[in-house]
């Protein structure tokens, strides 16, 4: 045998087999990442109509035009099947999957709490990852530690872009400090057509003043689109309810009242309206007061920062479960581990 590909095979680990809730714009862009990836696997995908899985790894390309087209990847012939209780038929075929990206609406408040539970339920072990956005809906999460040890669920949360990627820089910056006075996070996002993220976007909306998370999932597509001409297709969202506050202080850096989160959403745009970045200001423990800025670049999108990290949360949640460490973690006690 060639002594290189003795050496090849060496390093050669099965594949994360991997599965994606939802796919709106978020879930489809999980699996276009995934389609570069070879250290993991799409198997499943689910939507609000039907599933499909396939055990070798399904045709990324064939999945997002069968959604596109027929608005279900249950429609997939013949891996896809039609259902309108997609996630809990999915995990009902008990078919080997190691980890979920939940790439779900966080709307209401405790529908992702409630998917999880129905994984617990069902008795799968494996990973949970979500880029779940507000503090209340960890605090669910948080409040279910006990209950996803106990059913050898290792639950990744808050590990998009923020909460996420943002929340980790801060974890990180944070150590060159003896105390930490303030964390801001400030993002902007663009994107040229609100409805390929139609939940991201009623989730933003929430955040606004006079409106709250069930008015902003009340509103019909026609409500949004007049919201949006109005504000030329712009929101400005200021002190979120954003749960890298809650996580940062879990993770003993800073309490949540010194954390804020605010941005600017563009949805005729695809062009950023402003850099996202996280500022953490501290004090030294010479006495220096001093702020360490983490700015992402302005030609990754939405997209590619959110699903990048919930992978490689993922991955590192594999290495967890395989050490028979469950429970639940977050975004800022975790380095995550790059996918290859």
């Amino acid at each position: 045998m060639n002594p290189e590909s003795v050496k090849n095979s060496q390093n050669i680990s099965p594949a994360i087999r991997v599965g994606v809730l939802g796919f709106g714009g978020l879930g489809q862009a999980a699996a276009k990442v995934l389609a570069g990836k070879r250290e993991m696997i799409l198997v499943a995908v689910a939507d609000q109509k039907g599933f499909a899985y396939a055990a070798e790894g399904l045709d990324i390309k064939e999945c997002i035009a069968t959604y596109q087209s027929q608005g279900s990847v249950g429609y997939l012939e013949p891996v896809g099947t039609l259902t309108n209780n997609s996630i809990q038929d999915l995990i009902d075929t008990q078919q080997p999957v190691d980890g979920y990206f939940l790439a779900l609406p966080n709307l209401p408040n405790d529908f992702i709490p409630s998917v999880a539970k129905q994984f617990i339920a069902a008795a799968w072990q494996g990973v949970l990852v979500d880029a779940i956005k507000r503090t209340s809906a960890v605090e669910q999460l948080l409040g279910m530690k006990e209950e996803l040890q106990a059913a050898g669920i290792t639950y990744m949360t808050g590990c998009g872009a923020t909460p996420g990627l943002l929340t980790a820089a801060a974890a990180l910056a944070a150590q060159s400090y003896a105390e930490i006075h303030k964390v801001e996070i400030t993002f902007g996002v663009g994107i040229a057509n609100w409805e390929a993220y139609r939940a991201t976007v009623r989730e933003d909306i929430g955040h606004m003043p006079g409106y709250s998370v069930e008015a902003a999932r009340a509103m019909s597509d026609a409500e949004v689109e007049a919201l949006l001409d109005k504000t030329n297709g712009v929101l400005t969202l200021e002190n979120m309810e954003h749960a890298d506050d809650i996580m940062l202080e879990v993770a003993g850096i800073v309490g949540r009242d010194r954390v804020t989160v605010g941005g600017v959403v563009d949805t005729r745009n695809p062009k950023k309206p402003l850099s996202t970045n996280v500022k953490v200001t501290g004090r030294t423990f010479e006495g220096k007061i001093s702020t360490h800025t983490f700015t992402l670049g302005d030609e990754t999108s939405m997209a590619a920062n959110v699903c990048g990290p919930a992978f490689g949360y993922l991955k590192a949640g594999q290495q967890l479960h395989q050490r028979s460490i469950y429970g639940i973690f977050t975004a800022a006690e975790i380095m995550p581990q790059f996918v290859k």
